[in-house]
């Protein structure tokens, strides 16, 4: 039988209500935390530029046991550092820090050539892509462009997608495809708009849709690695390489797909890849494993939940793509990333993932995971997790709601 309520519990209830309220008025808002965090996040990064200034190749890319861990531009992040001095520069205009984007920028021109990697929309559209955005620079375009149709050289029509890696993995795969590809694609959609050549556009809405086919579980989390059978073009392998397995759903993976679908969308008002997006976002904030301040474990799936380690990259990735799909749905929806994405900001940028000044390597953030089956970039700092959290503060700080103006 349902029991009356407790005389002495009303006042217990009131005051949890009220010291909720109460912590809520003692937080700072969020505007505050995010000029904070941009200003914060300048200082630390200008610190790394001036380290690696006088090396003309070198990129930063991780910070392990105390040892500074650099790249060249072949690196497949190769263009995460420049694109994030040039969000710092459009947040904060001063000479050096558009010295230093220009300069390190530079660094990663002759990947226009590259034909041996997907990831030419990582290494050039991050950093080309915004200096032509700030600066109209002309020079950025030729980049662009012949990166671009470096891209699409790896596309097989008679499959319909963009080959990933070229490695078999050992003669498991044939034509691998892995989910991160989609992120790529804003590359070739720019092309098509700037160039008039519609080739770059059909090839980035075929790999959208052939990914959506294919990648996709009836859940809407996705798989890591699908490959293609070459003669059939049908998937005859599903796997994962980063993820704890082929079934479960790797945390950045699913932010891959999160912000791929949120640009195709933007790229091409088609509803389907709207849809694809926000069932991805209610794969992601329903899941019950789900931490609250919506920092995720490395896998969705890992078996030592919660004792598994949190991937600051895969947070940061899917708040920035939290606050851009904010402006294509309904009211509620909208509120409802935007809450989300305020929570993975205040984590972020709290001293449990923001580094002390100078330290960390000169890296913003701390505790992301790269590739942990493999036991590469493990619980360390990752040059995509602090771009990609730099642009989420960008983004919010043209949000009302977010404390922007």
């Amino acid at each position: 039988m349902k029991q009356p309520h407790s005389l002495f519990a009303l006042p217990v209830v009131c005051l949890l209500v009220l010291t909720a309220a109460c912590g809520r008025a003692h937080e700072k808002p969020i505007g505050e935390v995010v000029d904070q965090a941009l200003a914060s996040a300048a200082e630390q990064s200008l610190r790394m530029a001036a380290k690696y200034e006088s090396d003309s190749l070198a990129l930063p890319r991780s910070y392990a046991d105390g040892q500074d861990v650099s790249s060249d531009s072949r690196w497949w992040c190769s263009g995460f550092f420049p694109g994030l001095l040039w969000y710092l520069y459009e947040n904060d205009p001063r000479p050096e820090l558009l010295a230093y984007a220009r300069q390190y920028t530079a660094r990663v021109e002759r990947e226009k050539y590259n034909t041996h990697t997907h990831d030419l929309g990582f290494m050039l559209y991050c950093s080309f892509g915004n200096a032509l955005r700030l600066t109209a620079d002309t020079a950025c375009r030729e980049v662009l462009l012949t990166g671009a149709r470096s891209l699409s050289s790896r596309y097989n029509p008679s499959i319909g997608l963009i080959r990933s890696w070229d490695h078999t993995n050992g003669g498991q795969w044939q034509y691998p495809v892995i989910i991160d590809n989609m992120m790529n694609l804003e590359l070739l959609f720019w092309a098509a708009r700037e160039s008039g050549d519609a080739s770059f556009r059909d090839i980035a809405v075929s790999h959208a849709d052939h990914t959506m086919e294919h990648h996709f579980r009836p859940d809407f989390s996705t798989v890591h690695v699908v490959s293609y059978d070459t003669v059939t073009a049908m998937p005859h392998a599903r796997q994962t390489h980063q993820g704890f397995a082929d079934g479960s759903a790797w945390a950045r993976g699913q932010a891959w797909g999160l912000y791929g679908y949120t640009v195709a969308y933007r790229e091409t008002g088609d509803r389907r890849y709207l849809e694809q997006a926000v069932q991805i976002a209610r794969f992601l904030l329903s899941h019950p494993n789900m931490p609250g301040d919506y920092i995720p474990y490395w896998d969705f799936n890992a078996p030592g939940i919660p004792g598994e380690l949190r991937d600051a990259s895969a947070g940061a990735i899917i708040c920035s793509a939290l606050i851009e799909l904010s402006g294509y749905v309904d009211d509620v929806l909208s509120a409802q990333y935007l809450r989300v994405a305020e929570k993975q900001l205040r984590t972020l940028a709290s001293p449990q993932y923001t580094a002390e000044p100078g330290a960390n390597g000169d890296f913003i953030l701390m505790h992301s995971v790269g590739h942990l089956p493999g036991g590469s970039e493990v619980d360390v700092p990752l040059t995509y997790a602090d771009y990609y959290y730099v642009e989420a503060l960008t983004r919010a700080s043209r949000i009302p709601s977010l404390g922007g103006k």
